[in-house]
């Protein structure tokens, strides 16, 4: 654990010295807009990154550190004595809404500034829920403050990595606790925050189960997914939006087949994908032994589909990797600083601390996977998982005025379309 200090008058000559390059800012009240310094070429590095191609994130061997592949920055090599202090300002903190708070602060360690925000949640408070927040379409992406637009919202975070560029799909886990299952893959991508069923909030895997009740050997791999996996087969329903076509195959055009199940009955099967069709019913697309599979299935017989997530979460929402498991670090990379998105979980007081840190900027350089789970188990979180971070790290709380306004400077200089968030609700109970 690092020592904490206080942010004295002499932290500009302290943060020079430690080779950051401009004064650390206290934070300032809860903006309408990204607040504070400017992104230190943000949308150049972006723009570079779409011409240079990235790298195919739904892979298993996707990055572990943001959706739209941007390289970090390296982390300088020091001595690790000099980086068990920080020299911290003083803490900001202020009341969103019964049982949550968001508390802002900065730090400076041999690698330089870094600003942080921290949403603690009580879900033991009445009228506090957590939920998953997405797009009318899986396949849809919008603004953080668009996807948490409702009268009950009183904060909320970017969530799971998703398909940029391309289908714009998150590639984990998605459950709603009204829509229900959104989404979900056999393998993969399933290290999920949940809430369980006796409404305790948790980090585990949870993964797809689904399956084909007349064809118990058939391998159902992936729901309303950005790819289907080689030799599986993928359901696609209404909730994805309008077909995708070979996409979802990652360009694989022989050895696929498509099934559509209308009213528990097949009425259409051919080897060729659609695109942009409405699904009316639910759709089943196989590649290889998947496409094979499926082929078994003929016009008009009787397909029964079903899909549950393992555990039966009330909600889930995926990231990519566990940061802390049972107050022990889990991760291993110490090199790479991007802006971070991460949650948690306080066994001890039972509250969830999500925590964004910006990077890219001159007031803020990001955190390694390392010292991010570090700062969660500084905080008190006995597991924490990694959300998509880079340009997407967004965090918004509502105002006074009832405005859900930034509280973070998103490193792309302006607000990303994200996958889907994480929704912090406030209802005053009745009576």
């Amino acid at each position: 654990m690092r020592a904490r200090l206080s942010l004295t008058s002499g932290a500009l000559a302290c943060a020079l010295m430690l080779g950051s390059t401009a004064a650390i800012a206290a934070p300032g009240d809860d903006p309408t807009a990204p607040p504070g310094g400017t992104p230190r070429g943000g949308a150049d590095r972006a723009e570079r990154a779409d011409r240079a191609g990235r790298p195919d994130l739904r892979a298993e061997r996707g990055p572990q550190h943001t959706s739209g592949g941007e390289p970090g920055l390296l982390a300088p090599v020091v001595p690790q004595r000099l980086l068990r202090f920080a020299q911290r300002s003083e803490p900001v903190r202020s009341d969103v809404a019964p049982g949550v708070s968001l508390t802002r602060w900065d730090e400076a360690d041999a690698r330089g500034p870094q600003r942080f925000s921290l949403l603690t949640v009580d879900p033991s408070v009445a009228g506090v829920s957590l939920d998953y927040a997405g797009a009318r379409n899986v396949s849809g992406t919008a603004t953080l403050p668009t996807l948490l637009a409702g009268s009950a919202t009183v904060a909320g975070v970017n969530g799971d990595f998703f398909d940029i560029g391309d289908t714009g799909a998150p590639l984990g886990t998605g459950r709603d606790l009204e829509r229900g299952v959104l989404h979900g893959r056999r393998s993969g991508w399933t290290s999920s925050f949940l809430v369980d069923k006796r409404g305790r909030a948790d980090i585990d895997e949870v993964a797809l189960r689904a399956g084909v009740r007349q064809r118990p050997g058939m391998k159902v791999t992936n729901l309303n997914s950005p790819f289907v996996e080689p030799d599986g087969v993928g359901i696609y329903t209404s909730a994805w939006g309008t077909t995708s076509g070979y996409r979802v195959t990652s360009g694989q055009r022989r050895g696929v087949r498509m099934v559509l199940v209308r009213g528990g009955r097949v009425v259409r099967t051919r080897a060729r994908l659609s695109a942009g069709e409405r699904i009316r019913g639910t759709l089943l697309v196989g590649r290889g032994a998947g496409a094979r599979a499926l082929g078994k299935l003929r016009k008009g017989s009787r397909v029964d589909v079903r899909w549950w997530l393992q555990g039966g979460p009330r909600m889930a929402i995926s990231g990519n990797k566990v940061l802390v498991r049972d107050g022990v670090v889990e991760v291993v990379d110490d090199r790479e600083m991007h802006p971070r998105t991460a949650i948690g979980i306080d066994r001890d007081t039972g509250e969830v601390l999500v925590l964004v840190v910006d990077g890219r900027q001159e007031v803020s350089r990001g955190a390694t996977m390392v010292e991010l789970a570090a700062t969660m188990i500084d905080l008190g979180a006995d597991e924490a998982l990694n959300f998509d971070g880079g340009g997407s790290t967004t965090m918004v709380t509502r105002r006074a005025t009832g405005v859900l306004g930034v509280v973070n400077t998103p490193s792309d200089g302006h607000l990303r379309q994200v996958a889907n968030a994480l929704q912090v609700r406030y209802t005053p109970p009745r009576g």
